[in-house]
Order: structure tokens, then sequence, then C-alpha cells
């Protein structure tokens, strides 16, 4: 850590929020201006849009993640969390991945915690579900459906393998319509391999509690995504939820019952549950209370964006809904976080603060390969796009929106390997116990029982 009697700027928490109001802050400030120091668990940050591609196998895992270091090589980038904050005396408590936790002095402090994700009280879902929110879990999800189709290959046993390959996905917004999409694709082409798996063999099913799938793109590009999920065999139950999925026996709210191994959670999002320590204003919903200006409501040195924050929707407010917020997704992200970056250069220096102001540009949305929709919003005319297209512009924003030019080419030069090459359909499902084959090969051998004691046991 820096002893430096620079102001300190404290980001807290290094996902796109964080990363990209940091890099906008080095960039404004002038040299030895302040020191700014970036605090998150992970030394990376996670492309989230890209982990169904990332689960699917078009794109490598390592491509998903920016280094933190190697991104920000003028900041001081702590791998550890933020547990309290006290704001009176402007010190941070950091608990490091090792050692003692220990307190951090800052001048100006930064909230880009980002969202957990938004789970019930549902027998079995801790034990059984699987996320959606790190490249961690997209990486299991892959290695754990393939490792389902060895597992229904090798077996002659009925319902082991009816459990093996059926797949239910909880959750019918971006990510769980991106990832079924993907994850049916790349099931359907590793069967193939298969002499006993066949497409119909699996079982895909999509739950939603609400009446519909993709809200995001509208009802109607919402309702050709379900016909063309539907049209690849997967079963949509919408207007239900999920009761319980103990050891797998998944019961829906509607009467469904089902055996599944993979059970995939992604119904929605809520914001970091450790804002509620840092003693900030919260909304209703548990976001940091922001003004247009992405200053935390009742301070002047402390700024949040992104999922983590409640920020008002101008461009909405002006349109007549006074109620306006600005949604949890990467578009306002990105753009949040250089009005933020600015604004804490502005405030440092004492400058006036600018308001955040973005009018939605649409949304894009891939449900596997050469499959998609989007809705680009051009002024007051909506252009709606769906299949080969559609999937092009998916590809093509995200592309374009992934953090450095070093990501940007490693992730089209896999898209670009995948147009000639086929997709790697390996399961490396002994990456979740690394150590385990190593560890039976080392472990002492039992020791034999002598004689006296088999003799002293037998009387």
């Amino acid at each position: 850590m820096s002893t430096t009697e620079r102001p300190r700027i404290l980001v807290v928490g290094g996902g796109y929020v964080g990363l990209y109001a940091a890099r906008r802050i080095l960039k404004k400030m002038r040299y030895g201006e302040a020191t700014v120091t970036v605090v998150d668990p992970r030394s990376y940050m996670t492309y989230q849009p890209f982990l169904p591609e990332a689960a699917a196998g078009n794109i490598s895992p390592r491509h998903v993640v920016v280094p933190l270091r190697r991104v920000l090589p003028k900041a001081e980038v702590l791998t550890g969390r933020v547990t309290t904050i006290d704001q009176d005396r402007k010190v941070a408590t950091i608990a490091p991945l090792v050692g003692e936790a220990y307190e951090l002095p800052f001048d100006y402090l930064v909230i880009a915690l980002g969202a957990v994700s938004r789970t019930f009280p549902i027998p079995g879902l801790a034990e059984q579900g699987i996320g959606m929110k790190g490249i961690e879990e997209s990486i299991g999800l892959r290695n754990h459906v393939l490792e389902q189709l060895d597992k229904a290959d090798s077996t002659n046993d009925e319902e082991i393998r009816r459990k093996a390959l059926t797949f239910v996905f909880i959750g019918g917004g971006f990510a769980g319509a991106e990832t079924i999409g993907e994850v049916e694709d790349m099931a359907r082409d590793a069967a193939k391999y298969y002499k006993n798996v066949s497409r119909e063999d699996m079982r895909f099913i999509l739950v939603d509690a609400a009446d519909k799938i993709l809200p995001e793109v509208g009802p109607k590009l919402g309702q050709y995504g379900k016909e063309h999920l539907e049209s690849r065999g997967v079963e949509i139950y919408l207007s239900t939820s999920m009761d319980s999925c103990v050891d797998g026996h998944v019961v829906l709210k509607n009467g469904l019952e089902v055996d599944a191994n993979t059970i995939v959670w992604t119904a929605g999002v809520k914001p970091n549950p450790a804002l509620a320590r840092f003693g900030l204003p919260l909304g209703p919903r548990g976001h940091v209370d922001c003004e247009p200006t992405l200053q935390v409501k009742g301070t002047d040195y402390i700024w949040a964006a992104g999922d983590n924050a409640q920020v008002p929707d101008l461009v909405g407010r002006k349109a007549g809904n006074e109620n306006a917020w600005c949604p949890p997704n990467a578009q306002h992200a990105l753009r949040q976080a250089r009005v933020l970056g600015d604004n804490v250069v502005s405030g440092m220096r004492g400058f006036p603060q600018k308001e955040y102001e973005h009018a939605n540009k649409g949304a894009v949305a891939g449900l596997g390969l050469h499959k998609g929709v989007a809705m680009i919003v051009m002024g007051k005319m909506k252009i709606k796009l769906k299949g080969r297209l559609a999937w092009y512009m998916h590809r093509g924003y995200h592309g374009m929106a992934m953090p450095t030019w070093n990501r940007k080419i490693r992730v089209f030069a896999d898209w670009t390997l995948g147009m000639f090459l086929k997709r790697e359909v390996v399961s490396l499902g002994a990456m979740e116990n690394p150590r385990e084959e190593f560890y039976e090969a080392a472990k002492p051998a039992p020791v034999a029982a002598s004689k006296s004691e088999e003799k002293a046991k037998a009387s």
C-alpha cells in the first residue's frame, strides 16, 4: 500500500463501473494529484454479458475477464473486501484474502459493488442451484452439462440417465434466455459425439414468474424469442415459479414435477448486501440513493453508479414518468462510470458536478449461434431485428463494449476461429477438485493391524 500524503480516492468494487471509473479518473487527473485505490475480492473484472457464450465454449473464459492490475497500472489494487466504512473519520476497514483486517483512510469514495443473485428461501436451491454471475459459475456450468452427457452415455440405469439429461433454468430475462439458448446449442453439438445420447433424449425447461420472457426487448421480440426456443424443443412455463428442488426433484407451482441434475438460477439480481453496513442512504430495494450527478444523497465526497445505485433517469422523467430510474444494464453502467469519473475529479478540484442523462439505445440478446433478437432505438424510431442479423448486432455491440483492445481482439479471434473449427465439447470436471487424484496417490496407506491386535479384537 502507498504511504503517500496525497488525497486518496477509494473505489469499492472492481467490476464494470469500478474499472471504468478508475480508468477515467486516472486519465483526467494531473500527475501526483491523488492516489486511486481499487478494492475487490477478485483481481479481475468480469464482462458478464459474455458469460453465456463462455458457458457454451464460444469464447475462452480468460478472454471474458480483464486483469485489474494490468489495466490500472497507476492505481493501487487491493485484493480483499471493504467490510465497514466510517464516514465521520473517512476510514474504510479492509479485510484482505489472508491476514488481519486493517483500516485505510480515504478522502473521496466511489461505491461500485454491483449486484448479486437474487434468491429466495426455496428448499434445495442453495445445495442444487448454479448461478450465472461470475466466470467461475460459467465454466462450472459448461463442465457440469458435458459431464451429464458423459454420465448418460455410460449408464444403463434409465432413471439416472433421465435425471442427467434434464436441464432446468429459472428466470427468463437476458441471463436465463441467453444461457439456455447457448447451452442447448452446445449440448446439441456435443450429442453428435455420443453413441447413446441424442438431442431428443434431453429435456430443457425454462421457468419464469412473469408472463413473458426477454422483457427488455419488448413484447413482440420477446414472443419471437419464446417461439424460437420452443421450436428447438425448449419447454417454457410462464407465470409460475419453483417451490422446491431438494435432491434435484424440481417442483413448480403449476404442478409440474421433474428430476434434474442441472438447475440454473438466473431469476434476477439485487444490490450487494454489504451496502447495508456502509451507513449510506438506501432506496426501497437496497440500492444506494443517488442524485442525478451520481453523488450519494447528503454527501459531497461519495459517488455511486451501476447495479448498486438508484440513479434518476432524467430522460424518462422529462417524458413525464416522475418515477423513472436507470435500469441495471451494461449500457448505463459504462456511461455512468465515465460521468462519475469526471465528477470525482471535478469535486476534488471544487468544480460543479455534471448530471447523468442518457437515452436508451435499445437492447440485444443472443440465443445461440446465428440466433438472436435486437431492438435498436434511433430517436423516436425503434428498429426490431431477429435471427442472424440480430445475432450480428449482439456480437458487434458487446464485442466493442468489451474493455481494452487486448480483450476485444482476443474475443473476435475466438469468434473467427469458431467459424472454421468445430466447437470444443470436452468436459474438464476434474477442475472442481484438481488435487483429488494427487491426494489419493500421496495419502498414507492404512496401517495393517498386528497379529496381537487381531487376537485381542477376536477375544
